[in-house]
């Protein structure tokens, strides 16, 4: 006798029904669901803001700050579980994927019982989320993203960070391109093969899925959708995917990209009263121009004031999310300075709530200049260097920086490191792929590239050297943009060979070469080069397999 209620059914047999109902267009999502799902579960899907509000606060420890935004803890994971990130390895991908110190592989079969897992844990909820939005802001190219999570701050998370779908796109939203399953609240059965932990985020490109087990982190489904974009833009559509922020110039519209990972700078100086933000993080580079792939901003908050970062401080507002954050029980007024939960608490705000934003987040100009970000600790580069396009290839692919205190658990002083293409974590492919797209497109569009250096000068920063003056980086950044800059007299560094301006408008001389700063250049400079420039040559190691040798030669010669 067959069974005469949905929950009767096991979880193979919903699914078969689900394909039978994904054919008939009169359906509703909510059938739909819960044919998947326990047939008495609410299903929100796109709900208000002020109802996921009211939901997010049943929630223990989640509140309201003084200003407004709804303020949630991630649980114990406070950040990324990049050793967790897993990629199903399956024929229609396993070719094209970067497998090694970032992507990790798994079976089919595993992913198979995490995936099983998850659903099961969601069955048991009686309220589900799901938020269906786009990646990518230049229709050509957008992805229908659907979220299915299991807590409202998850939800709000993800429509602030996503492109939210006018009312007629959402009713014709139809079948999502890519869907995470977000049981982050349950764990992972550690014992399953290829499994590190409880913990596990898998993306299969097969089933185009994404499953999130044992974290809570909101950041996962962000940097997930990443990942996807880095894997889909250039395989299907020859479109450059890039971890930079954007701007665009009120009055020419030339387009700067910026490199740099955290503590470099990239959201203070792409933040400029006379350029419009087109992005803080992710954006893509197409034959139409550039596009951000985000709808919001998702930005670090350990020190943030009102002074030095106004346009984030002033977005933390009804309808943002702050995570993480520590706050005065009786006022609610946060704390930013307190890590005692992490230092990287965040707020994911959308980005309409910058007011220099370029809505809609796209410009069908090319970039005119690249900008790639390093804070060096150790003194040795110039505050500006001119690149050539094989030492934008080796640098980008480097994407070198000192690690600042503050910046992850346990950093107490400035430490190098190394991010290729200055977002390793989040490659699907190998690195050499997307550093000759970036050549290709830069010599196609005629852009310019610079090396800035946001660190120290005249000494390390360990033999009291110090850093380079903001207002010193905000003129180079100007004369870069009113193209004074490319028409100076140069010089080279030595070992890196960096070409270094003689003279840059409202920055001193003497401030721009580094070998004529320190007090004892020909010893302790020569010695510093060599030292970074052997970090360099070290790390360049692991990539040189697939690199040219133009490129290997633009690296320090040592």
């Amino acid at each position: 006798m067959a069974p005469t209620k949905i929950e009767d059914y096991s979880l193979n047999e919903r699914e078969n029904i689900i394909k039978n109902l994904k054919s008939n267009s009169n359906v509703k999502l909510d059938n739909v669901m819960k044919c998947l799902y326990n047939k008495d579960i609410t299903i929100k899907r796109n709900p208000p803001i002020a109802e996921l509000y009211e939901d997010g606060l049943k929630e223990d420890s989640t509140t309201l700050s003084s200003t407004g935004a709804l303020m949630a803890y991630s649980g114990v994971k406070t950040g990324r579980s990049p050793k967790d990130k897993r990629i199903v390895e399956e024929p229609s991908s396993k070719d094209n994927i970067w497998w090694g110190p970032v992507n990790k592989p798994c079976s089919e079969l595993t992913w198979s019982i995490n995936r099983e897992r998850a659903i099961d844990y969601l069955n048991t909820r009686k309220i589900l989320y799901v938020i269906d939005a786009y990646a990518g802001w230049d229709a050509n190219y957008r992805i229908k993203i659907r979220v299915v999570c299991a807590r409202p701050y998850h939800a709000l998370f993800m429509n602030n960070m996503l492109i939210r779908p006018t009312t007629e796109e959402l009713e014709n939203f139809g079948e999502p391109d890519f869907t995470i399953w977000n049981a982050g609240s349950f764990y992972a059965n550690s014992l399953t093969k290829d499994m590190t932990s409880k913990t596990s985020i898998e993306i299969n490109f097969k089933s185009m899925e994404m499953v999130i087990l044992g974290t809570e982190y909101a950041g996962e489904m962000k940097k997930g959708i990443f990942t996807v974009m880095f894997y889909l833009m250039p395989v299907y559509h020859n479109v450059l995917t890039l971890h930079s922020s954007a701007n665009q110039g009120v009055n020419n519209g030339d387009v700067t990209l910026f490199f740099g990972l955290s503590g470099t700078g990239k959201t203070t100086l792409s933040a400029d009263p006379h350029r419009e933000l087109i992005g803080d993080d992710e954006h893509c580079w197409s034959d139409h121009g550039v596009f951000n792939i985000e709808g919001g901003c998702y930005a670090k908050c350990i020190g943030l004031t009102e002074e030095k970062e106004p346009e984030i401080f002033n977005a933390i507002k009804f309808g943002s999310v702050l995570e993480n954050c520590v706050y005065d029980e009786n006022t609610h007024v946060v704390d930013y300075d307190d890590s005692r939960i992490t230092e990287n608490t965040r707020c994911a705000y959308p980005i309409d709530f910058i007011e220099s934003a370029k809505i809609p987040c796209l410009t069908d100009k090319h970039p005119t200049n690249l900008i790639l970000l390093t804070c060096d600790a150790s003194g040795v580069l110039p505050p500006v260097s001119k690149l050539t396009p094989e030492q934008v290839m080796y640098h980008f692919i480097s994407g070198y920086t000192s690690k600042m205190a503050g910046t992850e658990q346990g950093v107490t002083e400035p430490e190098p490191t190394f991010s290729a293409c200055f977002g390793q974590p989040f490659l699907a492919l190998h690195p050499m792929k997307y550093a000759q797209m970036l050549a290709d497109k830069m010599n196609h569009h005629k852009a310019s590239a610079w090396l800035i250096n946001t660190g120290w000068t005249g000494a390390s920063y360990t033999a009291g050297g110090k850093r380079c003056p903001l207002k010193y980086t905000r003129a180079i950044l100007d004369a870069i943009h009113n193209g004074s800059l490319a028409n100076e007299e140069y010089e080279t560094l030595p070992v890196f060979n960096l070409p270094i301006p003689k003279n840059v408008e409202n920055v001193p001389s003497e401030l721009l070469n580094p070998s004529k700063t320190w007090s004892d250049p020909d010893v302790t400079y020569s010695q510093a080069v060599k030292k970074l420039g052997s970090l360099f040559v070290q790390n360049f190691t692991i990539y040189q397999d697939q690199a040219t040798d133009d490129v290997i030669a633009a690296g320090p010669a040592l």
